[in-house]
């Protein structure tokens, strides 16, 4: 059970202990987080402790139960009752039997009183079970508060599942590492490692910092951080990062980053951080509760009072029992904690699939998404450009233009400057730059020797008034870049993309949900129509400036669409703040991606988006499921209880059995398979 009021609740610790928190400590407590806010052999040391005083957790309920099984006994003749077991004795009975387990509640109660909460479930459950011993109902006055403790225990118990998948993430990181001191290995913890040493990494072992490789190659296991394990082959001077798993040969690398910097660390960050951000339904279930809990008080003493006005046979006891049952069965635990863990437990399952999601409210918005707008380059297609043709006009030196071309294109990180460079090669330092300048969605403009270099689209030519109607490119469905020097046309070459291999069964995927894609792009529009027609999309528009994209993101929610743009996270920023879901591509190896996006695929694969929408559509079902099946046992329950059809055993029974099946429900998602289509 839980606190009706959201901002008062408590939990036990390890000890058996009852202790008092927020609504958000208690379910992230329940779901492992506090252990997510701890680092290194501590703790593992502390879980492996809770773990081993499971028993000392339960010892409390345990003796209350065994009193009230031999009170039981006494009272029903199933044992010869001894001659004291009457009266005061009796009475006492019960009471030594109700301490162990009502003495935390009674004084969480009281705690509760001097902050002015005075509607919380330490209030419920002692009027409950105070006033059954009142009216002589001693043993359901014990078993009302034993069945509420041995509840939260079992509650506490089944929810650990819910935090494998995020603690998984910090066990990725080793406590010790073995870096290279004078030619000698020497083993130190994994923090006290500074940036320019070097570690050893034996086969199996992992990487416990951000680094770069030394050796010639290696193969990495990278499933912690994209949760794909399909071996990631590294080769001297590539990044690795904390959390990878050394495959077959030893190799060394130099680190980069702080231990506490690390991509891991990050992404550790970014799930804590997530379960702050709360979903609608979660927020409307948290002031429901904090309404619903002072009403049920007010009926349940209606329930006692009214009735003495209208009926002619009228027995206080009686209604005051119906009071009772009310009050037990009222608590909205199974929402106030099923609701938030279901969508804990949703971020948990994204997260070992690769994706991040930065908040429940994102898993809800992606639920409900009816377009998807993608971008082309790096999103559908890999990125990876391959010069194909070269054509520069006659008169000119192809060697001195590319040389010149590869030496602008230096300053840029877009992958059409690594593509050229891949042709061209290393750049000529003896080329001097000048007034070097991005012009945006248009490409580069430089002074080489006092002459003006243009390197971009074609519409850069157009803006420097440079004429190139002898130039026809319309037929070509590749990436066109034009050359202008000296305020003539240069010549223009040709790149190609490749599309990723998943990326048609993703598309196809999304429209089996309903889902219509778009793809945007800066790209000339005949090599976005064919990249379309290869993924069957119907929607996609080429030759957008960054404010185009935007306008037609503008366009498409003015319809009242639901939408989620899919980007580099970076370049796309404007358009990822106007989208209702921003999803940012490849995140693995760009902090401002992490920084920018809702959603964070922490690999290229755009068959992690359709899986992203699935995990928010089985969280939303999960979260719904959990509350009309709490809603309608609550309602059924506490009319009968009104109705003096129900006692309060069976409403005890149903409050903490409604609460299980909610949570074991909500935890669920954690074993759900959402497979990259």
């Amino acid at each position: 059970m839980i606190n009706t009021d959201p901002n008062h609740v408590h939990t036990y610790d390890e000890h058996g202990h009852m202790t008092c928190c927020t609504l958000e400590d208690k379910v992230y407590e329940k779901a492992g987080a506090s252990d997510l806010l701890k680092q290194g052999p501590e703790a593992t040391h502390e879980v492996h402790a809770h773990d081993a005083d499971v028993l000392k957790l339960f010892l409390p309920a345990i003796v209350s139960l065994v009193l009230l099984l031999f009170g039981l006994a006494f009272d029903n003749s199933w044992i010869p009752a001894p001659t004291f077991f009457e009266g005061w004795a009796r009475l006492g009975w019960y009471i030594v039997a109700y301490l162990p387990v009502g003495l935390p509640v009674i004084g969480e109660m009281f705690r509760a009183f001097a902050k002015k909460e005075f509607f919380s479930e330490f209030t419920l459950m002692t009027l409950a079970t105070v006033g059954a011993f009142f009216i002589g109902e001693y043993p359901e006055g014990v078993a009302v508060m034993l069945f509420y403790t041995v509840g939260e225990n079992l509650q506490s118990l089944a929810v650990r599942r819910a935090k494998g998948n995020i603690k998984a993430l910090l066990d990725q990181r080793p406590d010790e590492v073995t870096i290279m001191d004078n030619g000698r290995p020497r083993t130190i913890r994994a923090e006290q490692a500074t940036i320019g040493q070097t570690v050893q990494l034996k086969p199996g072992e992992k990487l416990a910092l951000d680094g770069e490789l030394l050796s010639a190659s290696a193969s990495f296991n990278t499933a912690a951080l994209t949760g794909e394990s399909k071996p990631d082959t590294k080769a001297k001077g590539d990044t690795v990062l904390a959390g990878m798993i050394n495959l077959n040969t030893p190799a060394q690398v130099r680190i980069t980053t702080a231990y506490t910097d690390s991509k891991l660390s990050k992404i550790i960050s970014l799930v804590q951080d997530a379960t702050a951000q709360k979903a609608p339904t979660e927020l409307f279930i948290r002031k429901f509760a904090k309404v619903y809990t002072p009403i049920v008080v007010i009926l349940s003493l209606l329930i006692t009072v009214v009735p003495y006005f209208f009926v002619a046979n009228y027995v206080f006891n009686d209604w005051l029992y119906r009071a009772l049952v009310f009050l037990v069965i009222s608590c909205p635990c199974a929402l106030v904690v099923s609701i938030p863990l279901g969508y804990f437990g949703g971020i948990g399952a994204a997260s070992r699939r690769g994706i991040l999601f930065k908040g429940g409210n994102f898993l809800d918005a992606l639920a409900n998404v009816k377009h998807v707008v993608m971008d082309k380059t790096g999103t559908l297609t890999k990125g990876v450009f391959r010069v194909q043709d070269v054509i520069i006009r006659d008169g000119l030196d192809p060697a001195e233009i590319l040389a010149m071309v590869n030496a602008l294109e230096s300053n840029s990180t877009h992958p059409v400057a690594t593509a050229i460079h891949d042709y061209v090669g290393q750049v000529d330092q003896a080329i001097r730059l000048d007034q070097v300048e991005e012009i945006p969605g248009h490409g580069l403009k430089a002074l080489v020797a006092g002459k003006v270099l243009l390197v971009g689209n074609f519409k850069l030519l157009d803006q420097f008034e440079i004429m190139h109607n002898n130039v026809d490119t319309g037929d070509i469905p590749y990436t066109v870049i034009a050359i202008g020097y000296d305020g003539r046309y240069a010549g223009h070459l040709t790149i190609a993309d490749e599309v990723k291999p998943d990326a048609a069964a993703a598309i196809n995927q999304m429209k089996a949900l309903g889902i219509t894609p778009t793809m945007l792009s800066g790209d000339r529009a005949i090599v976005v129509r064919a990249v379309a027609d290869t993924l069957g999309i119907t929607d996609a528009y080429g030759d957008l400036l960054p404010e185009d994209k935007a306008n037609k993101i503008k366009e498409m929610k003015a319809s009242g669409s639901i939408i989620a743009f899919v980007g580099d996270g970076v370049n796309d920023a404007p358009v990822i703040a106007l989208s209702d879901v921003g999803i940012a591509m490849g995140g693995l190896g760009s902090d401002a991606t992490i920084e920018t996006a809702d959603v964070v695929i922490q690999d290229d694969q755009p068959s992690k988006i359709p899986v992203a929408i699935n995990v928010g559509k089985a969280t939303r079902r999960i979260v719904w499921q959990n509350i009309v099946l709490a809603f309608a046992v609550k309602a059924i329950v506490l009319i009968l209880g009104a109705g003096g059809l129900a006692n309060m055993w069976e409403a005890v029974f149903a409050d903490v059995g409604v609460a299980l099946l909610a949570i074991g429900n909500a935890v669920r998602i954690q074993r759900m398979q959402f497979p990259n289509f």
